[in-house]
């Protein structure tokens, strides 16, 4: 038996629209497949609005995802942790899982005889941005949700940034997301006001100085 795990990493799997990275072509042998969604034993920050947006990812593979299956996967959700796809949450991938840095979602799929025995998955609920932890929001979740059940359909990395398998996350709604992406700019800017002030403050001073000379 092979145990195959798969990461969210800052590297994107070479693919073309003719050839796209699969780990198996048709990964289940039987429909449909079962889902173990635990929502009992979840960190301190989980919210239960999670579960909503894994039901909506589920909804997204079976109305044909992102058209790069070569079959139309059926969920059924069940209350039992001998489920084909069990999904749990943990509050940091990087601190609570010894994932890799960067890695949001970890999803391991069984493999035998060229086919998936079962998948676990693992999605992370927030992360930390410098030393401060932000939770994700709902949006983010359901992204990672739909990457992450894409891996447990037999789905690998995509070079496509605007593919759902391209393997990246942003989070919303958060001044430290804003910050990771305008940060640049919003330095320079930063700098350039400061700038502004010291020039008009020294310039006042000069003219202060010249004023009480010309008395």
């Amino acid at each position: 038996m092979l145990i195959l795990p798969v990461l969210i990493l800052p590297i994107a799997s070479a693919a073309s629209e003719f050839s796209y990275p699969r780990t198996l072509d048709h990964p289940w042998d039987h429909s449909p497949i079962t889902v173990y969604i635990d929502n009992k034993s979840v960190p301190p920050h989980y919210s239960p609005s999670y579960y909503t947006q894994i039901e909506k990812a589920l909804e997204y593979w079976e109305g044909g995802g992102n058209g790069k299956l070569n079959y139309t996967p059926v969920f059924e959700i069940v209350d039992s942790e001998k489920a084909d796809i069990r999904i749990r949450w943990v509050e940091n991938l990087e601190r609570n899982a010894s994932a890799p840095s960067g890695v949001a979602g970890y999803t391991t799929p069984w493999i035998d005889n060229g086919r998936f025995v079962r998948v676990d998955m693992l999605l992370g609920i927030g992360d930390y941005q410098g030393t401060e932890w932000i939770r994700y929001d709902d949006e983010t979740m359901l992204v990672l949700a739909k990457h992450e059940l894409g891996h447990a359909l037999g789905l690998e990395h995509s070079n496509d940034k605007q593919d759902i398998m391209y393997p990246d996350y942003k989070q919303k709604d958060n001044v430290n997301s804003l910050m990771s992406e305008y940060g640049s700019l919003l330095l320079v800017a930063a700098y350039a006001v400061l700038a502004i002030i010291v020039f008009f403050a020294v310039s006042r001073l000069l003219m202060k100085k010249k004023d009480k000379r010309l008395r």
